[in-house]
């Protein structure tokens, strides 16, 4: 990679292209930084959300990203398009000297993402893929727990993933549900939960998996369960499924060593539920204060995840996740297709 320049004496300059569901959070995180950040532009193809977009946060509107790029004085451009769209836009933003910022996933193809990385070091950028649940506090502690080897050795790791997604969902556009454009329940709504399974857990060895599309009507999967082996000798599974009724019930992840067990629970991991270990720690006081209400499966992470980003485009930092990063959750989320899809278990990494 080139040469990084950090960014001085200023504010980072943010532009952000599609502004449809997940554009909100950005929206509010940049908001809470401004005296570090500035939303200067916003594009989308559709020209009601970008009016409404540009009337809710004053920036510059533009109907392309194409045309946004010709124009903008943004440091970095975020990404919160179709996933599908994400390889090739970033590699256009790469081009134009700007750094990136993708939502998850950052591609639904594991060379897609690749080429991200690569066009990103080629051009001399940062690549950011959005994890904002790392940023949770209850799996802030989870973390600290684990790398303080409080578990011990671990023998397990389970994730569940109960919510629901009506027909509704899908049918509001052409792209949700498609192989090219979203990905299913295992890339989309729990992608998050797949990051944490190499997060916490360490690399992967194999996974076995099966998916399904036991109700709704789309090309992708609605369900689907996978088994794993760790490195460490570890096993676990998650389970996911967009069908539970009448609404979002569980996102939870278990872990259980020979001398800790932990779940992290609520609907979207917002509740610490079981926490017990063989000797106290001063983490153990924070476990209460932990946990917290939420109003969405998206959580509080964004804003944290932004503060990273701008203290790292400062020089005061490291990225938290970069495109590397991202495609250890990626590189997991394809095993699981190719396993899935031809009946075997498969083996990591998928390349040399």
């Amino acid at each position: 990679m080139k040469h990084f320049t950090p960014i001085e004496g200023r504010k980072v300059r943010i532009a952000l292209a599609g502004c449809g569901r997940i554009s909100k959070n950005h929206f509010d995180a940049i908001g809470k930084h401004a005296g570090q950040a500035e939303l200067t532009d916003v594009c989308d193809i559709d020209p009601a959300a970008l009016d409404e977009a540009v009337k809710a946060t004053g920036a510059r509107g533009h109907a392309s990203l194409t045309a946004m790029l010709e124009s903008t004085s943004a440091d970095i451009v975020a990404l919160t398009t179709p996933s599908g769209l994400h390889p090739q836009q970033a590699i256009e933003v790469a081009a134009s000297g700007r750094h990136v910022l993708t939502e998850k996933p950052m591609a639904t193809r594991w060379a897609d993402g690749q080429r991200m990385v690569r066009a990103c070091d080629e051009a001399g950028v940062r690549l950011y893929v959005v994890k904002q649940n790392r940023g949770n506090a209850t799996l802030q502690l989870l973390k600290r727990a684990v790398e303080a080897k409080r578990f011990g050795r671990i023998y397990m790791i389970t994730v569940n993933v109960f919510w629901t997604r009506p027909q509704s969902y899908y049918d509001s556009a052409k792209w949700r549900g498609t192989w090219e454009f979203d990905g299913g329940a295992f890339m989309n709504q729990a992608s998050h939960y797949v990051d944490l399974l190499e997060w916490l857990g360490g690399p992967v060895e194999s996974v076995m998996a099966y998916a399904g599309t036991l109700a709704r009507d789309i090309q992708v999967e609605d369900t689907g369960v996978a088994a794993l082996k760790w490195r460490s000798g570890a096993m676990g599974s998650i389970n996911v499924t967009m069908l539970t009724y009448p609404k979002n019930m569980e996102g939870s992840i278990t872990i259980l060593g020979d001398r800790g067990s932990v779940r992290v629970g609520g609907v979207a991991l917002n509740e610490i539920q079981q926490w017990q270990f063989d000797a106290e720690h001063e983490m153990d006081a924070q476990v209460k204060d932990a946990s917290y209400g939420i109003t969405s499966v998206y959580g509080f992470g964004h804003a944290l995840y932004y503060d990273n980003v701008i203290r790292s485009l400062r020089g005061e930092c490291e990225p938290a996740t970069d495109g590397r990063e991202g495609l250890k959750s990626l590189e997991l989320l394809i095993a699981m297709y190719r396993s899935a899809r031809d009946g075997r278990r498969v083996n990591l990494p998928l390349d040399y």
